[in-house]
């Protein structure tokens, strides 16, 4: 079978940026090794979810252009498959309905805890008939975990995982109102859509050994799980909202380039010898697990800038241009068009972000009155008036207007001043 792995994001905010590098890893590893990359939108959560939220993942992958291979799968429309599956289990003895309410369980805890006892619910409902079912109580499944001996996940990176059985409780499978839990949702719908490799983030693997047990119970086959060190923010703590901009679009707001965050995520967490600058291309053919780190990655805003102004310095002119003309807040004539891109190769060097040759580019439009700093303003009221005119005039008699040429007529006016050319 060929390798199909899937990147499955739940709509109840903007695709975090763990969340791009967890989709890139997938898209790559399937595409290194000839197969597809799926999508799966997890939906199931109605009060949190939204189409909002929906779009600016989907809108977020396009930009990034982590692409699906087939049409995108929404978990939300296959709760009847979900029910299926949890009510066969029933039938093969793996499951069972359970009667016993959140206050019966609630005080269970809290005896354990007073005790000081490790609280595992044991279900009264597991071994009972159905002649002992009351009939006024809609029961949830709870899965059959073992209570003896190991479960191990064998994960690519993290190597062998062991989990005692006697930690593992018997999970709830389908709700009292019908509605499947993500534990079972996630299982089925991997397996229906072949999934043969799950490479996801390592706050997941807790939820492996359990999710094992309803492979094991229906008989299919497991697919190999691979799971990585989560991203931590430059101080070394997990990633939260005061390490700055999460979400994919804050990113491309900010004023990074699709290719050059690609690339930073990529090195995110995964090598290839010392190569740094790494194209789709590349990235396709050399991709695999044995490049991945065991240990999390740091995010760098530094780091992530210098690659983007990379990435910067070597588009072409025109794709710069039009990234400028996209990103100003007016309308520009030709004469302004042409002015920005006379002044590209001046602007390149002083730009680190698509922000930054916007806020340059503004000294070269002639469509609207400039806007003066403080400091210009400043600068222009104690600033000998005659001197501005022979600036003008030197200008303005400039054969070829272009940098060199403008820097000679300063330097001029300057030395004949004897002021300093700043």
């Amino acid at each position: 079978m060929s390798v199909r792995t899937r990147f499955a994001p739940s709509p109840t905010g903007y695709l975090h940026i763990g969340g791009a590098r967890t989709a890139l890893f997938n898209y790559l590893f399937a595409h290194h090794q000839g197969g597809k990359f799926l999508l799966r939108i997890e939906d199931t959560d109605s009060l949190r979810s939204t189409e909002e939220a929906k779009q600016a993942i989907l809108t977020s992958l396009e930009w990034l252009n982590i692409k699906h291979d087939e049409e995108v799968i929404y978990q939300s429309e296959r709760a009847n498959r979900h029910r299926e599956v949890a009510h066969k289990l029933v039938e093969m003895g793996k499951a069972y309905y359970c009667f016993s309410s959140q206050n019966e369980i609630a005080e269970m805890r809290e005896k354990a805890l007073s005790d000081k006892e490790h609280f595992i619910f044991h279900s009264p409902w597991r071994d009972k008939s159905s002649d002992q079912y009351p009939i006024d109580i809609k029961p949830v499944i709870r899965i059959k975990a073992p209570r003896d001996g190991q479960t191990t996940v064998n994960d690519l990176l993290q190597g062998k995982v062991v989990v005692q059985n006697s930690h593992l409780d018997d999970m709830v499978l389908l709700r009292g109102d019908g509605t499947p839990t993500y534990m079972l949702a996630v299982v089925v719908d991997d397996h229906d859509m072949d999934i043969t490799h799950i490479i996801r983030g390592d706050d997941h693997l807790n939820n492996a050994s359990r999710q094992q047990l309803i492979y094991e119970a229906m008989g299919w086959n497991i697919p190999k799980m691979v799971h990585i060190p989560l991203i931590h923010g430059s101080d070394g703590a997990k990633l939260s909202k005061r390490h700055g901009a999460l979400g994919v679009e804050n990113y491309k707001e900010m004023g990074y380039l699709p290719f050059a965050l690609n690339n930073y995520l990529l090195r995110l967490g995964w090598s290839h010898g010392d190569n740094e600058i790494i194209s789709r291309e590349q990235a396709i053919k050399w991709f695999g697990i044995d490049g991945m780190g065991k240990s999390p990655a740091r995010l760098d805003f530094a780091k992530m800038k210098h690659m983007n102004a990379y990435y910067l310095r070597s588009m072409n002119d025109e794709d710069l241009a039009k990234l400028i003309f996209e990103n100003l807040d007016q309308n520009l004539s030709a004469e302004s068009k042409n002015n920005i891109k006379l002044g590209l190769e001046a602007m390149k060097p002083r730009a680190e972000l698509v922000t930054d040759l916007v806020d340059l580019a503004n000294i070269f439009i002639v469509d609207s009155a400039i806007k003066y700093t403080d400091e210009a303003k400043f600068l222009i009221d104690e600033c000998d008036s005659g001197i501005i005119d022979k600036v003008m005039d030197k200008i303005d008699n400039i054969a070829k207007f272009n940098k060199d040429n403008i820097q000679v007529v300063l330097t001029e006016v300057a030395v004949e001043n004897q002021m300093k050319l700043g």
